[in-house]
């Protein structure tokens, strides 16, 4: 079991950089890659106490058994305040397995979120028997009613892809206390620089560590940190489903963690300028960032985020060819989607995260054809703002 080093009144910063007690023989200030696929034992009894877990040891890297790996975990439990984490190939592969586990007796999704995510809720859990009720995050009334209907894990994003809709995370995590139901937040877009779920009611957080965890664009990875209890099931799935992440991706997921907090809070004032200079552009119908006074979440955001994150959407006067071609007409942005990286993206949330749904369906989301979502870099923001006015223009 992969735990936070013991409790320290140290900053987060200085937790990013320092938050393993694991050190190579070495004495290398940072856990080096073991690039190697199992470990040899002096005896019999040696290697029985580390498979039983009467000692902590390494054993067989696809179970996640690995220095690398081990050092990598501490460091993201210590960061989120989290008692345990595990971590995997890919955000997909997390959410798997927190579903497979906690979702047989039933899922709600509660608003917007990834368009894959949506997928494998709607089409492919279903085949395994694992069923799940979506609501939208104006429906919270109905959460009640579904919970005392037998469903026993509720799951959200929180701010949303690609609205930035903000949920309250405390008031959901009281409702599905009180059925004895989980709570699990896929927290990706806030980072825990930004939000940490785990300290206002929330049983399980979840990441896509490809984006701002990893933050330079060049990892695909995710994780999953709660209590122990809850973590400590979630292993086998991880094991056998052959979902555990690398040592090469863990030790760069490592070098990315040390940089957190300067990357997004340097995010965070960009995409702050970048949205206000949007909301006053005249083709520019509406703007979705959770820092700005008009967004419908902002109070709440205030009171659940210590920042706004790095990502806005913006809506063109006009059709999806309006703003296909304003995407296509920037320099500096490029159009791919992902997020949370140190070059500054945009996509349509209709060509990519979320074409493979129908119109309908997007639109009883909210998400219209118009939109472009922007994942502010860490380029200068006045640079930004002149690529998107010339765009626009």
């Amino acid at each position: 079991m992969t735990t936070a080093p013991t409790a320290t009144v140290q900053g987060q910063a200085t937790r990013a950089v320092h938050g393993t007690t694991l050190k190579d023989a070495h004495g290398a200030p940072h856990m080096p890659i073991y690039n190697t696929t199992t470990f040899a034992f002096e005896n019999t009894a040696a290697l029985l106490d580390v498979v039983d877990g009467r000692t902590p040891g390494a054993l067989y890297t696809r179970y996640g058994m690995n220095p690398s790996v081990f050092a990598l975990e501490q460091t993201l439990a210590s960061i989120e305040t989290a008692e345990a984490c595990w971590a995997f190939c890919s955000g997909m592969a997390a959410e798997m397995a927190v579903f497979a586990e906690y979702g047989r007796d039933g899922i709600v999704c509660i608003g917007d979120a990834y368009g894959g995510t949506l997928e494998l809720l709607a089409s492919q859990l279903p085949l395994l028997g694992i069923n799940t009720t979506f609501i939208l995050g104006s429906e919270l009334e109905k959460l009640d009613g579904f919970l005392a209907g037998g469903a026993r894990l509720v799951f959200f994003e929180t701010p949303t892809n690609p609205t930035l809709e903000i949920l309250d995370i405390r008031a959901i995590a009281a409702t599905a206390q009180a059925h004895g139901a989980l709570v699990a937040v896929d927290n990706t877009f806030a980072s825990p620089v930004n939000q940490r779920p785990l300290e206002v009611g929330a049983d399980l957080v979840i990441y896509s560590a490809t984006k701002y965890l990893g933050g330079h664009s060049d990892i695909t990875a995710g994780v999953v940190l709660g209590r122990s209890e809850l973590i400590t099931p979630l292993w086998s799935w991880r094991k056998n489903l052959g979902t555990t992440i690398t040592p090469e991706t863990a030790s760069l997921l490592a070098r990315s963690l040390r940089t957190l907090l300067v990357r997004v809070t340097h995010q965070n004032k960009s995409a702050q300028a970048v949205a206000e200079a949007m909301e006053a552009h005249p083709r520019i119908s509406r703007v979705l960032y959770p820092g700005l006074p008009s967004h419908p979440g902002h109070d709440l955001a205030k009171e659940l985020m210590q920042g706004f994150g790095g990502i806005l959407t913006i809506e063109i006067g006009g059709d999806a060819a309006a703003a296909s071609a304003v995407a296509d007409k920037l320099k500096i942005f490029a159009l791919a989607p992902s997020l949370g990286g140190a070059e500054s993206l945009a996509t349509q949330p209709s060509t990519t995260t979320h074409h493979g749904l129908t119109v309908q369906e997007r639109l009883h989301r909210g998400i219209s054809d118009s939109m472009i979502r922007l994942s502010i870099g860490l380029e200068d923001p006045a640079d930004l703002i002149d690529d998107l006015t010339q765009a626009l223009g």
